[in-house]
């Protein structure tokens, strides 16, 4: 990703541009056509790159419902189709699986209202999506919202269970996942692992039956240094 500025930008009703790469929406399809330059460090490669392709998420169902993921309304967030199929294009690889499309938007900074949470997206062993979003913010409440989700797209709340630590990553940043009583969760592998951010596959049991999620860790605290700011452009270039 590279940040640009504003001249850069332009969306309308089913569509967002930013510079060479944007989004569109048509005939039920997201579809991401990118052409951006790939750094060398996190890559492993030797020079910068361009890398071209797309990606298309069709969902099986678009969802109506906005929740808030704090306790006055800043900040909401928006499960839009929690399963969907992608297909992915580019000049590195072909691929095409199973995932998921959210947003979340606010009016403040996530540091200034959030310590960290910890957010996973799953399917159970019938087949069914999961999604659990644990909260922890700075005015000393939590939130944890929990939905399963039917053939239709439609939510549906169910109790969970309590949450237990999960091995940190090499940064630090704490994990945490909900797991049935007399059961154990379990990281399978990181995906990313920052200084503020940790990404990874984690095996647990929800509801009486094994679930594989896709999780992250946000900590408020760490994206909120000084540190951490100075440390954003190398990973995310940005353009004036």
């Amino acid at each position: 990703m590279t940040e640009r500025g504003r001249a850069a930008l332009h969306r309308d009703e089913v569509s967002f541009t930013v510079g060479p790469s944007a989004l569109h929406w048509q005939d039920g399809a997201m579809t991401l056509d990118f052409d951006e330059i790939s750094l060398p460090w996190p890559t492993r490669q030797l020079l910068p790159k361009r890398i071209r392709g797309s990606v298309t998420v069709r969902p099986k169902a678009v969802t109506d419902q906005v929740y808030d993921i704090d306790a006055n309304g800043l900040h909401r967030w928006w499960p839009i189709a929690p399963e969907a199929d992608i297909t992915v294009s580019s000049s590195e690889s072909e691929w095409r699986g199973h995932g998921y499309m959210d947003c979340n938007w606010g009016t403040r900074g996530l540091e200034d209202d959030f310590h960290h949470w910890d957010w996973s997206r799953g399917t159970l062993a019938d087949g069914r999506p999961v999604i659990l979003y644990d909260t922890h913010r700075r005015d000393g409440s939590n939130g944890l919202i929990a939905l399963k989700f039917d053939e239709d797209g439609h939510a549906i709340p169910f109790d969970a269970p309590p949450v237990t630590k999960v091995k940190r990553g090499f940064w630090g940043v704490s994990r945490a996942m909900a797991v049935d009583s007399g059961h154990t969760a379990s990281v399978e592998k990181t995906l990313e692992d920052g200084p503020f951010y940790t990404r990874s596959i984690i095996n647990t049991r929800l509801m009486g039956q094994d679930a594989r999620m896709m999780h992250e860790s946000f900590s408020g605290d760490r994206f909120g240094s000084r540190i951490v700011k100075r440390m954003l452009p190398f990973r995310m270039p940005r353009r004036r």
